[in-house]
């Protein structure tokens, strides 16, 4: 990165933007006007992206925004995911509630709160779903502020990465989840501030079509395990928060059980595969050179 080379999160964002531009022209059809938008901002992301090894070397301004940068683009990557599955206009709910009632044998996003419409329970998981964001940008933040500064930056790039991957699947496989698919509740359970609170963020800035796996629960969990792995006080801090989250989704009717199942399972696949990753990576540092071998 310091020789003015596009890091491993500059190429993993390349990467995404060339998919969702596929997904662009695929999807928007007609729609001459709304696919100029889309593809005009990702030019802007490429553009973004190209920039980011020059700004790295410019300083420690420069150096913070070329590392954080793919954070910022998450919130427009997925309002995208919701325009152009709408532009689709199809969902594949049935499917994912037939693996539901398979897994669990019921609906247990539509059940949990129906059947247990605790006021202390729904304030808690509403509480730490409501803690969503300060999870995710926590960890790397508290890392870098910290000044482990190079595992910040793996955390950005495990982050970005486990959203970039669900997003992927949202735009060729969307699923809108039980908070759309199926009537909401209305009990003592829903009434309490938090609860409230957490529709209303939803009414303003939710993506349809993107609620399989949970990107939610995805990237909690591997923010949440970055700092347990790399600032273990931070992660301690951030790990009872992620899990009740993770039950969150499912209470609140936000997304089905085998979404969230679905995000654990992303999450520990990305976190897996870096891991093994740096490990070779390691390994081959570590390598004598011929000419060492030579020499002993």
């Amino acid at each position: 990165m310091k020789d003015g080379k596009l890091a491993l999160v500059d190429l993993a964002t390349l990467i995404y933007v060339a998919v969702s531009t596929v997904a662009v022209l695929v999807f928007t059809g007609g729609d001459r006007v709304g696919s100029i938008a889309l593809l005009s901002a990702h030019i802007l992301a490429v553009c973004l992206v190209l920039l980011a090894p020059q700004a790295r070397a410019d300083g420690p301004t420069g150096r913070f925004a070329g590392d954080w940068y793919p954070l910022l683009l998450l919130g427009a990557f997925y309002a995208e995911v919701g325009v152009l599955n709408v532009d689709v206009g199809y969902h594949h709910d049935l499917a994912i509630q037939r693996l539901e009632q398979w897994v669990f044998g019921s609906q247990l996003s539509y059940r949990w709160i129906r059947e247990m419409p605790n006021p202390g329970l729904s304030w808690l998981l509403h509480c730490c779903y409501l803690a969503y964001y300060v999870i995710l940008y926590a960890s790397p933040l508290g890392l870098w502020i910290s000044g482990r500064r190079d595992a910040a930056r793996f955390t950005i790039f495990a982050v970005v990465a486990t959203f970039y991957l669900c997003f992927m699947v949202f735009l060729f496989f969307p699923v809108t989840g039980p908070r759309y698919a199926l009537a909401l509740a209305d009990n003592a359970a829903t009434r309490v501030w938090p609860a409230r609170a957490a529709q209303w963020v939803l009414d303003q800035g939710d993506s349809w079509g993107a609620a399989f796996p949970s990107s939610h629960v995805a990237g909690a969990v591997v923010a949440t395990l970055c700092a347990v792995r790399f600032w273990r006080p931070l992660g301690l801090i951030l790990l009872p928060f992620t899990v009740g989250m993770t039950f969150a989704v499912v209470y609140g009717q936000f997304h089905y059980a085998v979404d969230a199942v679905a995000g654990l399972v992303v999450a520990v696949a990305v976190l897996t595969s870096l891991n093994a990753g740096a490990t070779r990576v390691a390994a081959v540092a570590l390598r004598p050179s011929a000419a060492e071998e030579a020499v002993s």
